[in-house]
């Protein structure tokens, strides 16, 4: 079933409580959809991503830009795993109330920070996820490098989100550009990100695949919970996974030493003329 087949009478019973993700399922929908964050469904991604992730109870785990918490609490129940539920843009408050009313307060700790500014000990985690947020700030070059120095070696990073399915290396294609803005250029394919990673040297990475349909999961789930947003609605139904899709990826981190963040330079002044002569 493509999204061209789906009634908006059947959206709401049936993207969220897909066969392809039967941990998700068992989750209420009203509690899916009072924790939407983004334009995707956290517990679909999730599980996604866990399942080529080696999660065990009492683990530490780093839920990084994890919007309004749903994620953290998930990998909580279905691992029970300890969850850092860190996020910059959403209200940590909400996040609180969130969790205390899952009843997981004593193993899942919301915090507000930035992704690039983070409050931890070195080799704090067993494991680090971003859940349809790793775009917005490990593009960079050098983030890996700085991420990796709160995971024990031998500790996962995984990511799962919007992405691409080949890259565009020039102007989007016609279809996207009523739906691609400048800031799209963050989205890339899972090749892109294992190339990204392993050129690092603190990363080995295990997986970077695409979802199997993925766009038609992205499309179903805009219809369930925004389907005013013609725009992306019609971008996915008219690529049909040309370019839109959901990728992941899951590393290890390697034995090298990650290079110190550097926060300061020490310097000595010395007065000297300012001009010749």
């Amino acid at each position: 079933m493509t999204g061209n087949d789906l009634e908006s009478n059947d959206l709401e019973c049936i993207d969220l409580e897909s066969p392809r993700f039967p941990r998700s399922a068992r989750y209420h929908p009203d509690w899916i959809r009072a924790g939407v964050s983004g334009g995707a469904n956290a517990l679909w991604l999730t599980e996604w991503l866990t399942e080529k992730m080696d999660l065990r109870p009492g683990m530490r785990v780093l839920d990084l830009g994890c919007g309004r918490g749903a994620s953290s609490v998930f990998l909580h129940h279905e691992f029970g795993v300890q969850v850092w539920a860190t996020d910059l843009w959403f209200s940590v408050d909400e996040r609180l109330r969130r969790v205390r009313d899952a009843g997981v307060e004593h193993a899942v700790f919301p915090l507000h920070a930035d992704a690039r500014s983070l409050p931890f000990a070195a080799d704090f985690f067993d494991a680090v996820v971003g859940i349809d947020s790793f775009v917005y700030y490990g593009t960079d070059d050098l983030y890996l490098g700085y991420l990796a120095r709160f995971v024990k070696p031998g500790g996962q990073i995984g990511l799962a989100g919007a992405g691409l399915t080949r890259e565009i290396d020039a102007a989007p294609p016609a279809h996207l550009t009523a739906w691609w803005e400048p800031s799209m250029a963050c989205l890339h394919s899972a090749d892109w990100w294992r190339r990204h990673w392993e050129r690092s040297g603190v990363a080995r990475v295990d997986v970077a695949d695409t979802m199997a349909d993925g766009w038609e999961h992205w499309l179903r789930w805009q219809h369930a919970v925004a389907p005013d947003n013609a725009v992306e609605i019609d971008a996915l139904t008219a690529d049909r996974g040309r370019y839109l899709g959901y990728v992941r990826a899951v590393a290890r981190r390697t034995d090298a030493t990650p290079d110190e963040p550097i926060t300061s330079i020490p310097v000595t002044y010395a007065r000297h003329p300012v001009q010749r002569g």
